[in-house]
């Protein structure tokens, strides 16, 4: 459903598996368990539901100066109606009080079972430069993702206002108060591959959902920002099956007319309990050897009711009200390089400040690397107030 269906699990599985030792994935987590929605209290979309401490680990058993917290708060899903969401809530310990920027940060794909979430692994590696410069992190696991239901993958809607409310939350939590992370913190938002959907949605909704947010600026990249034209450019080759099936699950979950399971044969359907309960890699490593013809009793992609829903994700129809920096990979193999460019065109078209940067010759992985310490540079001027002309009319 994404254009990672037109490649072979193979090769897929080998560049999630470098993720993995990039810390994406962590091996030994424990899942965080259930908690009934009916006990929480009633409160508003950001509002903490509890707070337990933790720690920030830059190597196994190595705590960083961070102070940290798992967090369950209220947020919105895809249909409007209230929701709980898990995340965590990272601090750098240097002593300030004064008030700090806070940086909500949207991971890309860890898979759909509560251990792979975020929280239950220690927090992604990945946000150790931004804690480096002093600024507060929130982080999502998303909906679904440590919290009861399936993870709705690739949501847009439903993951941009849980990257939002991730930072209410975190402006809300009086530990991080004591902090320096408050209502007038300057605020970022960051995210990668599914990360980046989940960020752009996020500016795209933060200006109605959440105006209180002193919102600055968005960093991001590796855009999936058209779910459903990529699934057409595809030609029906669903070489990945964990992809399509995460993809399935997801918007089944936030969309339960969709009904997934009417369109799945016996063995589909023990196939899609295996997605919904594993991490990424496994995830793509149950897909080899399977067929979509021996899952499916009929492609949902061929529903209007599927279409749709999947067409209400494409983003690029609400301009930010603040600048955008997006990057992609020429050659990136897992998300067009045509879906990033077009996101740019519409958002140019919106009158948005765009800082675009067309990453030469990198592909998926490598973009983010290459592209990210850019980004928090070109951020950080963002959050210190600095003007931006961004090169749309380049």
């Amino acid at each position: 459903m994404m254009c990672i269906l037109r490649r072979s699990p193979k090769s897929f599985g080998h560049r999630l598996a470098m993720s993995a030792v990039a810390g994406v994935l962590a091996a030994g987590a424990l899942s965080i368990p259930a908690v009934s929605h009916a006990d929480d209290p009633p409160g508003r979309p950001g509002d903490v539901i509890s707070a337990v401490p933790t720690t920030f680990d830059l190597f196994p058993g190595v705590a960083a100066p961070v102070d940290a917290w798992k967090i369950r708060y209220r947020s919105t899903d895809a249909l409007g109606n209230p929701n709980v969401v898990s995340g965590e809530i990272f601090v750098p310990r240097d002593g300030r009080s004064a008030t700090r920027p806070l940086v909500t940060y949207a991971v890309g794909t860890v898979g759909m079972g509560d251990q792979c979430a975020p929280s239950a692994t220690g927090g992604p590696r990945d946000i150790g430069p931004i804690l480096e410069k002093g600024w507060a992190v929130a982080v999502t696991d998303y909906p679904g993702l440590g919290t009861p239901g399936d993870h709705v993958y690739l949501v847009g809607r439903a993951e941009g206002t849980a990257v939002l409310d991730a930072a209410r939350a975190a402006q809300r939590l009086p530990e991080a108060n004591a902090r320096g992370v408050g209502p007038a913190s300057p605020v970022g938002i960051v995210g990668y591959s599914q990360g980046g959907q989940a960020s752009s949605w996020a500016a795209e909704l933060s200006h109605d959902y959440a105006p209180e947010l002193q919102v600055k600026a968005v960093a991001t990249g590796g855009v999936p920002a058209d779910i459903l034209r990529d699934a057409q450019q595809s030609n029906g080759n669903q070489a990945n099956l964990a992809a399509y099936f995460m993809i399935a699950i997801g918007h089944d979950a936030a969309y339960p007319e969709l009904d997934l399971d009417s369109y799945l044969t016996e063995q589909g359907r023990g196939f899609a309990q295996r997605i919904r309960s594993g991490c990424v890699v496994d995830n793509v490593l149950a897909g080899q050897g399977k067929s979509l013809s021996q899952l499916v009793i009929r492609d949902p992609l061929a529903s209007p009711e599927w279409q749709r829903r999947l067409a209400e994700d494409r983003l690029g129809t609400r301009a930010p009200q603040f600048p955008v920096y997006l990057f992609h990979a020429t050659n990136d193999e897992i998300v067009s390089f045509e879906l990033g460019k077009q996101l740019r065109a519409d958002w140019c078209g919106s009158g948005v400040s765009v800082e675009w940067h067309a990453i030469p010759g990198a592909n998926h992985i490598l973009a983010a690397a290459v592209g990210g310490n850019a980004a928090l540079d070109w951020l950080g001027h963002r959050l210190a107030g600095q003007p931006t002309q961004g090169n749309c009319g380049s």
